[in-house]
């Protein structure tokens, strides 16, 4: 039986080289994250070979959340921002190759406002070119709707038992070892 924890595509101790399915039996399903990683944190902290688990994401969804309008204000100001942070990066690159006495504040102003003017007009075209197509910022996650954790079979009914005593604690205890 061949495995994608194995094999010759496989560097020995590392994950597999191309992207495989996960395999393994399920020891634990989960609403959030955070009680998946809770859950493996608890195997490990118990000595469990943890090696063995995967945590896996299943029913993906892509969530937008919308964080503001976009207007031409906030445009270009967002254009001068990070114009201004290439273009100060540019100019102390040139002023430490600069030939004088002291430092060389020149090539950084320089740098500075070439930046800004850039980002300014690099934002407007951008914007201008979308014609009101997308009017908003936002922010993307990937989130699943549950997160199984799986163990290869070796270890997995040790690991669904782990996992089940650590389900009935009161949730004061925590994910502590013993």
């Amino acid at each position: 039986m061949s495995s994608p924890f194995s094999g010759p595509d496989r560097p020995s101790g590392g994950p597999p080289r191309l992207p495989t399915p996960p395999s393994g039996w399920p020891i634990g399903s989960y609403s959030r994250y955070e009680e998946a990683q809770r859950a493996v944190d608890h195997l490990a902290d118990n000595d469990f070979p943890v090696q063995d688990v995967t945590i896996v994401g299943v029913d993906l969804m892509l969530v937008e959340r919308v964080t503001g309008r976009l207007t031409w204000g906030r445009v270009l100001g967002t254009g001068a921002a990070s114009g201004a942070w290439f273009g100060l990066f540019v100019g102390v690159l040139l002023s430490l190759f600069s030939s004088g006495p002291g430092p060389a504040f020149g090539p950084i102003l320089v740098g500075l406002v070439t930046g800004v003017v850039f980002g300014i007009v690099f934002a407007a075209a951008g914007y201008a070119s979308a014609r009101g197509v997308r009017d908003f910022s936002s922010a993307s996650q990937l989130v699943a709707g549950r997160y199984d954790v799986l163990c290869q079979p070796r270890n997995a009914e040790r690991g669904r038992d782990m996992l089940a005593r650590l389900a009935m604690r009161p949730p004061s205890e925590g994910g502590t070892a013993d």
